[in-house]
């Protein structure tokens, strides 16, 4: 069986809340795809692949951008239990869902994932910033801890808009740069900031799965491995080589052996061979970002299937990614 780890949806009934709110531009591709948030659409595109079953979660905005601080937690929740009742439902489709953390509530969002994975949630889904704020900002210490005791993992999506300009002197960003360009910087200094910070190893056990292989992670081993042991050379106005002794790893290992990774680079054929060959393989899991594709969800599937596929390694190893993987750091057993 392959199941599709990274995959957005929109349970109905937070649909139409977000929509009733006044929230009525939740995004141009996200209301012009009927398969994120029409359930019999959605089983349709799943029913043309055999051996086939996707992992639900939310896609955009975020929502500590749709919700203050004292709402976020009550949306969090609508859609968490939504993502429950379609799996409950419809398990042979979606055998999982991922739970949306709300990352701006009081507590950081402990409470409500902590429900949500005594509810069945596989994980939780966070953005790579919050509201424009670093993941390693010390407001969101409390989930981290949270998740390092809880086990299990944590999705990491990356948000980004045309807010971001591409240049000083530019108020947003152009041709939509923020999106295809930006999002995969996006993800990678995300994992950045993880690292040097600290944070992976203050929580050892955390595990987090980044989207699209880590965005530009995989070409840039180079740049991450020798380029960062001199962290600081370019550097004057601080000493950086003190964050070099603090790790107890080099930045590469991190990157290579402490964050997992998915699959869904568009069809992209030399950006699977380069995550492939960069991660470890007990790290990669099998995604499509099903249905963000000109053909509404099966295209990146079809290609993402075909390109593995097509790759040459042992049948278990294979199996691994398909969802192997995923049932390791999950704790949950698929069926096959």
């Amino acid at each position: 069986m392959r199941i599709d780890a990274y995959t957005h949806f929109i349970p109905e009934r937070f649909f139409n809340k977000i929509v009733e709110s006044g929230h009525t531009d939740i995004g141009k591709r996200v209301r012009e795809i009927p398969c994120i948030h029409d359930l019999d659409v959605r089983m349709k595109v799943v029913d043309q692949f055999d051996d086939y079953a996707q992992i639900l979660s939310y896609p955009m905005p975020p929502l500590e951008l749709l919700a203050k601080s004292e709402q976020v937690e009550e949306y969090a929740k609508l859609l968490n239990d939504g993502f429950a009742n379609i799996c409950e439902k419809y398990p042979d489709y979606f055998p999982g869902w991922v739970a949306q953390a709300p990352m701006t509530a009081p507590d950081a969002g402990v409470r409500e994932v902590t429900r949500a994975i005594k509810n069945g949630a596989l994980g939780v889904q966070i953005n790579t910033n919050v509201a424009g704020m670093p993941l390693d900002h010390p407001a969101f210490d409390p989930f981290f801890a949270a998740m390092d005791k809880l086990g299990k993992p944590i999705w990491m999506h990356p948000a980004r808009a045309a807010n971001f300009p591409d240049y000083l002197s530019e108020k947003k960003s152009k041709y939509e740069i923020w999106w295809t360009l930006g999002w995969s910087y996006e993800t990678t200094a995300a994992m950045a900031r993880l690292v040097f910070s600290g944070m992976l190893d203050k929580y050892p056990k955390l595990k987090i799965i980044t989207h699209h292989f880590g965005g530009i992670a995989p070409m840039l081993e180079g740049r991450i491995g020798p380029g960062w042991d001199q962290l600081g050379a370019r550097t004057s106005d601080e000493d950086l080589s003190k964050v070099l002794k603090s790790l107890k790893k080099r930045p590469l290992d991190y990157f290579k052996h402490s964050f997992y990774a998915d699959t869904a680079v568009f069809g992209g054929v030399p950006a699977t061979h380069a995550g492939v060959a960069f991660y470890d393989l007990d790290k990669i899991v099998f995604a499509s970002d099903c249905p963000f594709d000109p053909e509404q969800g099966t295209m990146y599937t079809r290609e993402t299937l075909r390109i593995l596929e097509d790759i040459d390694m042992p049948k278990a190893d294979k199996e691994k990614i398909w969802h192997g993987n995923l049932e390791a750091i999950t704790g949950v057993k698929f069926p096959s």
